[in-house]
């Protein structure tokens, strides 16, 4: 039996329209069911999609046949939206009330753009701050991604994110400071993509109990664990970026600048691109600060570009999510010999209601609610 990964609106309906469960793990053993709660602008909601569930999907290919891993979209409601955010959230994502409940194993809570000086400030803080407290209740693992470890760092212990002086902006050399089953099969030397202007104290990560498994050379935590009872996960870091992502996010944040939006003429970003693409882009910085018009823009040759990236850090983020993916599978294996749930004949009747992908050879099994744009954007890439 191949292992795929399915894209499900709705993991509690069966064919019969029955509801399978209530609680993690509730169906059988050879599902594993992650929540994804995208918190991202409009501008980067569907990339955002697209990055987690190619990574998860190859993830998924590299453990044992059988196993189904089913993805559900959740959405916080006051991430300030487009009526075209709001149309594809309303399509394709569920609410945050409807995850209380959902019968999820995992959850993966991605960053979010911050417009408030604190995070307690901004106007998703007491939803956000609720899924920190109902994930450690409730799930196997959760990872936090970026702004979303901040979160629950300063809503479970008080621990305030710094601003840094300027913006850790793009591929950063890593080590690797202690020996972890997430960790398992990592060289002693990493790189992971960095976009972010704020840092978390080491010291003060390291006092509250959680464990630094890998550490900018430079100085600074790049990703970091505590085991409760549920594994929480945090990356600073963005091991799901794809090769061209730091390149959009420097054309965005270059736009804003010659847009008058904002007064710091961004950095290029470092670590990722060769000699020939950082120089070019260094010269259109220079002339964007010496010309501040947003005509300059056009000379921005992003096709050209992204044809001379790689993502070194691909391999590094596919094993850290494949051993995640393993150390769920246990879980889940583990809890249903102990309390097995219903009959195990019920899992020929789940069926996803977005869509279904075979990770082990790439291929796309469509489903007649599957939306060709969806399609698209979850295509999983090949192992």
């Amino acid at each position: 039996m191949p292992v795929h990964l399915l894209v499900d609106r709705d993991i509690l309906s069966t064919s019969s329209g029955d509801c399978v469960g209530t609680r993690p793990g509730a169906s059988t053993a050879n599902h594993l069911r992650v929540g994804l709660l995208n918190n991202m602008p409009d501008s980067a909601l569907k990339a955002t999609e697209r990055q987690f569930l190619n990574l998860l999907g190859s993830a998924a290919g590299g453990l044992a046949d059988g196993l189904d891993v089913i993805v559900s979209l959740y959405a916080l409601p006051d991430i300030p939206r487009t009526e075209s955010g709001r149309l594809h959230i309303s399509r394709f994502y569920s609410g945050v009330n409807d995850l209380w409940n959902a019968p999820i194993d995992a959850l993966i809570v991605t960053g979010a753009e911050p417009r408030a000086d604190n995070l307690n400030r901004e106007p998703y803080w007491q939803d956000l701050a609720k899924v920190v407290d109902w994930a450690e209740e409730n799930t196997h693992s959760t990872i936090w991604s970026c702004l979303a470890a901040h979160a629950a760092l300063q809503h479970a212990d008080g621990i305030a994110r710094r601003r840094l002086p300027d913006k850790r902006y793009g591929v950063f050399e890593c080590v690797r400071t202690a020996d972890h089953e997430l960790t398992a099969g990592l060289p002693s030397c990493i790189y992971m993509p960095h976009s972010r202007w704020n840092d978390l104290p080491e010291n003060d990560v390291a006092g509250c109990g959680y464990r630094i498994l890998t550490r900018l050379k430079d100085g600074g935590v790049d990703t970091f664990v505590r085991k409760g009872k549920s594994m929480s996960l945090f990356f600073q870091g963005h091991p799901e970026y794809e090769s061209d992502t730091l390149l959009l996010e420097y054309r965005r944040d270059l736009a804003r600048y010659l847009r008058h939006e904002s007064d710091i003429c961004p950095a290029v970003p470092g670590g990722h691109f060769d000699r020939a693409t950082s120089d070019k882009l260094t010269m259109i910085r220079a002339r964007s600060a010496a010309d501040r018009k947003i005509e300059l823009l056009a000379d921005f040759p992003i096709v050209a570009l992204r044809s001379e990236m790689a993502a070194a850090w691909h391999p590094i983020a596919l094993r850290i999510y494949t051993n995640w993916l393993g150390y769920l599978s246990a879980r889940k294996q583990a809890q249903f010999k102990q309390r097995p749930y219903r009959n195990r004949s019920e899992d020929a009747n789940l069926k996803p209601s977005i869509g279904c992908m075979k990770t082990g050879s790439g291929d796309v099994a469509q489903t007649p609610v599957l939306s060709t744009a969806l399609q698209a954007r979850a295509k999983v890439s090949g192992v």
